[in-house]
This record gives C-alpha cells, structure tokens and sequence, in this order.
C-alpha cells in the first residue's frame, strides 16, 4: 500500500545514510534544532551538504521534505495552489506547507537559484513568528513545533545577481562545508563507490590537482560526488582512465585545452 504523500512516513529516513563528519557541523545542527533556528549550509558542488541534512534528518528522528530549487521555481510552487479535481476545484499544499505542518525539515537546496519571492515566503517562518501565510486562502499558519528551515548554496558559484541578500543571509545560522581531508574523502569514496581503497585513494589524488588548476579556468573543481560516479564505473568495469574523463573531464568543461590538461592529469596516475 503506498504511503500517504501528506503523513510524516512518507518523508521519513528509515536507514542510516553514511555520512562522515569533518568537524562540529553535527553538535551545531542538532544545537540549532533544539533552539528551532534556521540553519544555512555554504559550500561548493557536491561536497555532501544534502548528504549531512539526510543524516541529521535520520538521526533527529525528524521527516526530511527536499526541494531542488531552480529559476521556474515560484512560491506557489512551495506553498500550494488550487488544481482542478472531479470537477471541482481543490486546494493542494506544496511541500514547504506540508513540512510546516508535520513538522519535518524543509531543505531548500540552492535556494539562489529560485525566483527572489521564495525568499518573501520563507522569511516569517525564520524569525520569532515562524508563520507561514497562504494569501490564495486567507490563511496563516503556525509552524509545528518540530520544523526546521534549512537552505543550502554554493557562494563561490553564485553571481552578484544570484547571491543571497543580507535580509535573508543574518536569519540563519551558517554551517560551512567543504570537500574533505584526503584521507577522509577516501573513505568516503571508498564505502560510498564499493571500490578498493587504493583506487579511491588515486581518484582523491585525481581531485586535489583539478581542483588546484581552478584559475586556469574551471568554474568548478571535481566534486566528492563525481569521485563516487567514477568507482561505480570503475566498478562496474570500465578502466579508471575512462571513467575519470567521463565524470570529470566531460562534465566539467567543454573547453578542449581544459580538458587535454585534464587528461594528462588523468595519464599521471595510471
């Protein structure tokens, strides 16, 4: 029998996701959730900042409502809207609304990339109020007790366009993130990709050097992400020189002189 979309079941994290703490980031979010405080996550792509709200999510035993943000992303996208159902017309709430009223986390994943009147949305339910207003209904709604706004983005990526406003920024409370320790980041991998340790250990030592070249012109360095893309391939039987141009190479630049560069990167450690 499905789970029902509005109950707390269907968003709640049942297995442990792997996560592997750099620092205090856990002690700090799990502060934060007692004291109901908003928590901002700053870090680049794929360093595992929607891995650590999974986790948290599992371990604060809280549901987790996740939303991908992007520019076509309207408020009425998070709040709800009225569809037309057996010829009548209902009121369907989106996902921000159900997470304020279950009390889940709600995590807005880089919120930048959403049209600024999300940003008019979320403010009351980041600050002493935590109200969330449905004008189309007339309606304001208390935030349960247990809900917790959480928003990541990446500040190295964003343009002046882009970047989040001092209004919003100064209504959380900012955890950092970046790629980890080589040795952690090879764990990481290592559990995460189901591949020996020594080739984790070289697609780690892969990383660092591209993500040392960033000035020559790459907007992004390698991610932890598509570290783990390449030990599914490489264990999946592709060589480890494919599988690096085809999670890093490719997806990082279009650029051919970027990507000889990559190359030869690449050709240092077979």
């Amino acid at each position: 029998m499905p789970k029902d979309p509005t109950s707390q079941a269907a968003y709640g994290i049942d297995q442990e996701p792997f996560y592997l703490a750099t620092g205090d980031e856990t002690n700090l979010f799990t502060a934060a959730a007692a004291a109901r405080l908003p928590v901002m996550l700053k870090g680049p792509t794929g360093c595992g900042k929607t891995r650590f709200v999974e986790y948290m999510a599992w371990r604060l035993k809280r549901p987790l409502v996740t939303v991908a943000c992007h520019e076509d992303l309207f408020a009425s996208d998070l709040v709800g809207r009225y569809l037309l159902k057996n010829n009548e017309t209902v009121w369907s709430d989106g996902p921000l609304t159900r997470a304020v009223r279950m009390g889940a986390i709600c995590y807005l994943d880089e919120v930048v990339e959403a049209r600024k009147d999300t940003t008019v949305v979320i403010h009351p339910l980041t600050d002493n109020r935590r109200t969330l207003s449905i004008e189309k209904k007339g309606e304001v709604i208390q935030a349960h007790p247990d809900f917790l706004m959480v928003i990541s983005y990446n500040p190295g990526y964003q343009s002046v366009l882009k970047d989040l406003k001092q209004s919003t920024r100064q209504r959380f409370v900012a955890l950092s993130f970046d790629y980890p320790k080589p040795e952690d980041e090879a764990r990481i991998v290592a559990t995460e990709g189901k591949i020996d340790w020594d080739i984790a250990v070289r697609l780690v030592s892969l990383a660092g050097k591209i993500r040392n070249i960033r000035e020559q012109g790459l907007t992004e360095g390698a991610s932890t992400r598509l570290l783990i893309y390449a030990a599914s391939l490489i264990r999946n039987g592709i060589s480890f020189k494919d599988a690096c141009i085809a999670t890093m190479c490719q997806p990082l630049t279009d650029d051919d002189r970027l990507q000889e560069t990559l190359g030869d990167l690449i050709d240092d450690l077979l």
